[in-house]
């Protein structure tokens, strides 16, 4: 089965094309389509309006996904707003506001959450699923790897954020990685059905 990736970026396709089953293979969103509206207060909102609106453009099945990062001490911030806060600035800069944010707070607990979404728009079939890792933030930006917050944030059971820890072992505990595998498993289920 050929299913479109409702992202342009390169880190997002890699990592999920790693961990698909055989009879599915990822095609990359064309350049050409417009950009499907966000703007809700849930990853699984998002999820699900990406998913079944480029779904209804393309005429193609197609799965997207959600995510962000979410802080206790901040209420949740960034949560949905992980890629849009201080848009245009790099992460370097929002990685070092967030820290400053967070000053003096003894409360780290944070987590990474995602929700992927396949959905076939003709066959009027969706679902969705979320994955997260739990873990705290940092108290410094540490390491290279990875992209996005992962620099200032360690998950639980290692000393190293994600930036240092690099992509084999983040693919492996990855809150995108546990949400397409239950989305690619619930797919093998029902691959008689779409």
């Amino acid at each position: 089965m050929k299913i479109v990736f409702a992202t342009k970026n390169a880190h997002k396709i890699e990592e999920v094309s790693s961990i698909k089953p055989d009879w599915i293979e990822i095609l990359p969103l064309p350049d050409d389509v417009p950009e499907a509206e966000e703007g809700s207060e849930s990853f699984l909102e998002n999820s699900l309006k990406k998913a079944i609106f480029y779904s209804k453009f393309l005429g193609k099945p197609v799965v997207s996904d959600d995510s962000g990062l979410v802080i206790e001490a901040l209420g949740g911030f960034p949560g949905v707003f992980s890629s849009r806060f201080m848009k245009g600035h790099p992460y370097q800069e929002k990685m070092e506001k967030i820290l400053k944010m967070l000053e003096g707070e003894k409360n780290r607990k944070a987590k990474f959450v995602c929700v992927a979404t396949f959905a076939d728009f003709e066959n009027s079939f969706v679902i969705s699923a979320v994955g997260e890792v739990s873990g705290r933030i940092a108290e410094e930006i540490r390491g290279s790897g990875g992209f996005g917050y992962d620099p200032i944030f360690v998950p639980d059971g290692f000393d190293k954020t994600f930036g240092e820890l690099g992509n084999e072992v983040k693919n492996e505990i990855s809150h995108r990685r546990r949400a397409f595998e239950k989305l690619f498993e619930m797919l093998s289920a029902l691959s008689g059905r779409i």
